[in-house]
């Protein structure tokens, strides 16, 4: 499982993460900035809201966003956390009357060293030097510094009572056992993690400890700790709570018990963007990704090599030793390949997924380079090599579904999948990403009008979890939180899998099972329909999640109602196309900061030989390729005007393409 140029590699990034910290010297562009951040941060703490109000010290509203890479980090942190303190970051106070230490207790076995991050937070109109452990800081007025801490803090030559950090206690251990791997929280009465040893100290989006495997020893307080235990969304959870005896070992055997089984049924779930290593905490060796992959019962993981901010490609070795090949844990019921995520920051982000080999393209426009070829020559390339593409992360400005494409396309280099309106109508990508760690309201609300609009693409999800990182909401979450399920025919293979999300049979979910039916013919199939012929439409979902239901046409919505089965009936008049989507509020098993969710792919309804091309999604498509060549010749680099012109090209292209499609 470690080929000599991985665990080269894997050196590598820990002696990056050793000397840099946890973004391993890539250049510290805006979200590099909010990634180093968030480690201190969580959902109650917004990064964006603290780092526009710095910078709103300086700039107009207007230009706030193209400045967002010159924030002050550390104070963002402590600007967002309004005076509190977690769990991996204790407050030094630095006040006109003194110092103060506040902390989060945390609980240490024994005689084991403590550490922890501290963060020197200043009230003072002067420079204030604090020596941590034999370091000094320079802490300037009214500023912040984040620095780790284990021994001594002083001020002025005087020492700090360091005690508020932790509390000793003595050791005791549990040996967890369900029977197969599973994903497990040990946890004590302050809400602190515990972790066998060896294990990356992770923590879930909300802000839960977690490790995989089965039959592990761990370390823990002889005083109260809850144990709990699942295995991804098909599972429910178990919990127990006990006081192991010091210097004792007591066995809890703890197992979840199925919600549904998608397999059972030739459904299997996947997350198609995954990351190995792209900065953070703990470089990640595959065996982390396997024992992900086990103890989540996921069945296909697509892992992907990409940059950061720099030429620097993460995995690029692993890639190169394994593609087109299934990784060594896999077996009849798991499937894990290694990808590629390739990256334009202006554009957009797109995945691939069975690649046979290696692409000789990563990405465009880092450190200043040019914003070109467009991400059509990328597509070709990547499907040439057997790919699945599909656009990642797709948008983040949440906006309604009768907004005009502006309100989405209102900033330069963000990330969002500009390009996928081109792309869809050139019949370049196959996927997007309608779950994910962006909003999912409005990426759904796209993807909506681009199946309306003529193009077929299939409904997936990618998480974007990062093994490498252990505290940094839904990038630290396990892989799988939300899954693309395919209908498979037969044995599940990389191209069994590829086959069924190209033929549309698939819905993604953050943990609802959904079914949808039009006439008996699930997502990716069409219906061959006469006008005033009619439609029976049912739509199930199993999962405590479900707050809500409904069908949607072309049209819009087209029935709603409670969780569990809603029906609706439909006359033939117009070619449209049928989805279903599962909706709910904030809940345990949904790791979204938005809630449980679910969408189906399409069932098309064609009449008299008609596909769905309506009016008004064309109309938009065609709106959102001129607000797109406004944005690229605003914010793109080009190193002359031919390689502009090739983006718009695309573009006119794509206009053809949806012209062609008006009445």
């Amino acid at each position: 499982m470690f080929p000599a140029p991985v665990a080269r590699a894997l050196a590598d990034y820990r002696a990056l993460r050793d000397a840099h910290g946890p973004c391993w010297g890539e250049p510290p562009i805006s979200y590099v900035a909010q990634a180093w951040a968030t480690v201190f941060l969580d959902r109650r703490y917004t990064y964006w809201n603290a780092a526009r109000r710095q910078l709103a010290e300086r700039y107009s509203p207007e230009e706030i966003e193209q400045h967002l890479h010159e924030v002050d980090p550390e104070r963002v942190v402590r600007d967002a956390l309004a005076g509190d303190v977690l769990d991996n970051l204790a407050a030094l106070r630095l006040t006109p009357g003194g110092v103060a230490l506040e902390a989060d207790r945390q609980v240490v076995l024994g005689a084991e060293p403590f550490r922890t991050s501290l963060l020197l937070d200043s009230a003072t109109d002067e420079p204030v030097t604090v020596v941590v452990d034999g370091t000094p800081y320079d802490v300037p007025p009214r500023g912040a510094r984040i620095v780790p801490l284990e021994r001594e803090v002083s001020v002025d030559g005087r020492e700090v009572d360091l005690s508020p950090l932790c509390r000793r206690a003595e050791a005791a251990t549990i040996r967890v056992r369900a029977g197969f791997p599973c994903r497990w929280s040990v946890t004590g009465a302050n809400g602190q993690g515990w972790y066998p040893e060896g294990a990356p100290p992770k923590r879930d989006a909300h802000r839960n400890p977690y490790f995989h495997g089965d039959d592990l020893v761990v370390a823990v307080p002889a005083e109260p700790i809850t144990v709990t235990v699942t295995r991804g969304m098909e599972y429910t959870t178990s919990e127990v709570t006990l006081t192991p005896k010091a210097g004792t070992e007591t066995l809890v055997e703890l197992a979840p018990e199925r919600l549904y089984d998608a397999a059972a049924r030739g459904w299997y779930g996947g997350d198609l963007h995954v990351h190995l290593n792209w900065m953070g905490e703990e470089p990640a060796a595959p065996a982390l990704a396997a024992a992900a992959q086990h103890g989540e019962d996921l069945h296909v993981l697509n892992l992907v090599a990409g940059n950061v901010a720099s030429g620097r490609v993460y995995d690029a070795e692993a890639l190169a030793h394994w593609a087109g090949e299934d990784l060594p844990w896999s077996d009849e019921r798991h499937l894990a390949r290694i990808g590629v995520e390739y990256r334009n920051d202006v554009v957009g982000h797109v995945s691939a997924f069975g690649l046979r080999q290696p692409p000789r393209r990563y990405h465009t426009g880092f450190e200043g380079t040019a914003d070109w070829p467009p991400n059509t020559v990328a597509l070709e390339e990547l499907r040439a090599l057997g790919g699945l593409t599909g656009y990642g992360h797709p948008f983040h400005t949440a906006f309604a579904d009768d907004d005009p494409p502006d309100v989405v396309l209102d900033s330069g280099r963000d990330c969002a999948a500009r390009e996928i309106v081109a792309d869809a109508a050139l019949g370049l990508i196959d996927t997007l990403d309608v779950l994910n760690h962006s909003s999912v309201q409005a990426t759904a609300s796209v993807y909506r009008r681009l199946i309306g609009a003529g193009n077929r693409l299939a409904v997936t999800a990618g998480t974007d979890a990062v093994l490498s990182f252990c505290r940094r909401g839904t990038a630290s979450s396990p892989p799988g939180w939300e899954r693309v399920y395919a209908n498979v025919a037969g044995p599940l293979t990389a191209e069994s899998y590829a086959e069924a999300i190209l033929l549309g049979r698939t819905f993604a979910t953050t943990g609802p099972w959904l079914e949808l039916a039009v006439n008996g013919h699930g997502p990716g199939d069409t219906l061959e329909l006469a006008p005033g012929q009619w439609v029976e439409i049912v739509l199930t979902s199993v999962g405590p999640e479900v707050e809500s239901l409904e069908i949607r046409t072309a049209d819009g919505v087209l029935a709603q109602g409670p969780p569990g089965r809603l029906t609706a009936t439909m006359e033939a008049g117009e070619p449209t196309y049928v989805v279903g989507v599962a909706s709910g509020g904030p809940h345990p098993r949904a790791l979204h900061g938005a809630g449980a969710y679910a969408h189906t792919s399409p069932v098309y309804v064609d009449v008299a030989g008609a596909h769905v091309a309506r009016e008004a999604d064309v109309r938009w498509c065609l709106a959102w390729l001129d607000r797109l060549e406004v944005v690229l010749r605003e914010f793109g680099t080009f190193e002359s005007a031919a390689q502009l012109d090739d983006h718009l090209e695309v573009y006119e292209r794509a206009r053809d393409v949806y012209r062609a499609r008006l009445p």
